[in-house]
C-alpha cells in the first residue's frame, strides 16, 4: 500500500488529473450503462407491435407447434394477428390451429399451416410456403425453429447427423424462409423480423460448440440484415435468452433464471426496439437473462477464457448425469 502511495506521489499533479479523469469517465460509464439497462427492462415500452399492420395482419411463425413458437403465436393471435404457422408435425399444426381459431373464434382469427422439415432443405417445403403466403399482409416473421445438441457433447464426438441438422435448421431454415418472406415487407415498407438467438451464441460454449456457433452465425446475420432493411421501413431483431422451461432445453421447472414460455414472450413481444448497445439490431429482453448478461459483460467479458472454462465444466457436468440418467433408464427396461 505504501509503495502504491510513493508512486501516485511522485507523478507529476495534471498526470494525477488526467487519470482521475479517466477513472472518473470509466465509473460514469458503468454507471450509465447499468441506469440504460434498467430504463429498458423496468420503465420503456417496446415498439408498439401495429406498427407491423393492423388487426387481421398475418405473422408467420416458425417451430410454432411446441414451446416458444407456439406462445408466439397464441399471444400474436390475441393481439389480433392472423397466423401463418409453419413446424414439422402436421397433427400438432392441425390441433394449434383448431385451438386458436376456437380461442379466438369472436375475433375472427384465420390460420394456415404448412408441416415443413427443415432437416430435410426442400427446395418444394420453401416454395410451397411462397405459393402459402402470396397474397397475404405479412407483417411478422418470427424465425423460432431451432434444434440444438440431445445433451452435451464435444465437437469431435457429434454425431454427424445432429451436426448437420443442427447447421440445416438454425441456418439454412432461417435464411431461407427469411427470403421467402421478407421481399413483401419489403415492398410494403414495413414489417417485423425476430430471430431467436441464444446465450450460446452470445458467449461461446463448449461441449455445444456446433449450436453455439450457429446461434453467433444468426447474431452476425441479423445485425447486417437488419442494416440492409432498415431504410426499407422493415425491423430486424435478434433475441437473446438464456434457457426458458421448454422441450429443446429439457428444463421442466421454472426459476428465477429461467422463465416460462408466457412470460418470455411477452417480454420479447413487449421490449421490441430496446436494442443492446453492445451488438446492434440485439436485445435480451427477459429481466433477469437481462442483468445476468450484464453482470458477464462488465466483469469477465463474454469471449474471457474464464467464462468459457466455466460453460465447459458446467456442460461436461451436465453431460456425465444425462448419461448416468440414460444408464439408469436402460437397466430398468
Amino acid at each position: 500500500m505504501d509503495a502504491i502511495k510513493s508512486f501516485f506521489v511522485h507523478i507529476p499533479q495534471p498526470a494525477q488529473w488526467f487519470l482521475a479523469g479517466v477513472g472518473a469517465l470509466y465509473i460514469s460509464s458503468k454507471v450509465l450503462a447499468y441506469v440504460d439497462i434498467l430504463v429498458k427492462l423496468f420503465v420503456l415500452s417496446g415498439t408498439n407491435l401495429r406498427k407491423y399492420g393492423k388487426k387481421g395482419t398475418w405473422a408467420v411463425v416458425t417451430g410454432a407447434s411446441d414451446g416458444l413458437g407456439k406462445e408466439f403465436a397464441t399471444q400474436l393471435a390475441a393481439k389480433g394477428f392472423n397466423l401463418v404457422l409453419v413446424s414439422r408435425t402436421r397433427a400438432k399444426l392441425e390441433t394449434l390451429s383448431k385451438d386458436l381459431e376456437q380461442k379466438f373464434a369472436g375475433q375472427g382469427l384465420q390460420t394456415k399451416i404448412l408441416a415443413m422439415d427443415y432437416t430435410q432443405d426442400n427446395d418444394a417445403d420453401y416454395e410451397a410456403l411462397g405459393k402459402l403466403i402470396d397474397g397475404l399482409d405479412v407483417g411478422i416473421l418470427i424465425n423460432n425453429v431451432g434444434q440444438s445438441h440431445s445433451i452435451p457433447v464435444s465437437f469431435l464426438e457429434t454425431p454427424r447427423d445432429e451436426l448437420q441438422n443442427i447447421v440445416t435448421i438454425n441456418c439454412l431454415g432461417t435464411l431461407k424462409t427469411t427470403k421467402v418472406v421478407a421481399p413483401g415487407m419489403v415492398q410494403r415498407r414495413r414489417g417485423l423480423i425476430l430471430t431467436m438467438g441464444s446465450f450460446a451464441g452470445w458467449m461461446p460454449t463448449p461441449f455445444l460448440a456446433t449450436y453455439s456457433g450457429s446461434k453467433a452465425f444468426l447474431q452476425h446475420w441479423n445485425s447486417s440484415l437488419a442494416a440492409e432493411l432498415k431504410p426499407s421501413g422493415v425491423d430486424a431483431y435478434l433475441v437473446i435468452s438464456y434457457l426458458v422451461v421448454s422441450a429443446m432445453s429439457k428444463v421442466r421447472r421454472p426459476s428465477l433464471l429461467i422463465p416460462l414460455p408466457k412470460p418470455f414472450v411477452r417480454s420479447a413481444l413487449g421490449k421490441i426496439g430496446c436494442a443492446s448497445q453492445a451488438v446492434a439490431y440485439t436485445y435480451t429482453p427477459y429481466w433477469s437473462h437481462a442483468l445476468f448478461q450484464w453482470v458477464v459483460e462488465n466483469t469477465i467479458g463474454a469471449g474471457h477464457w474464464f467464462g468459457i472454462k466455466t460453460n465447459l465444466d458446467m456442460h461436461k457436468d451436465i453431460r456425465r448425469r444425462a448419461l448416468r440418467k440414460a444408464e439408469r433408464e436402460a437397466k430398468k427396461q
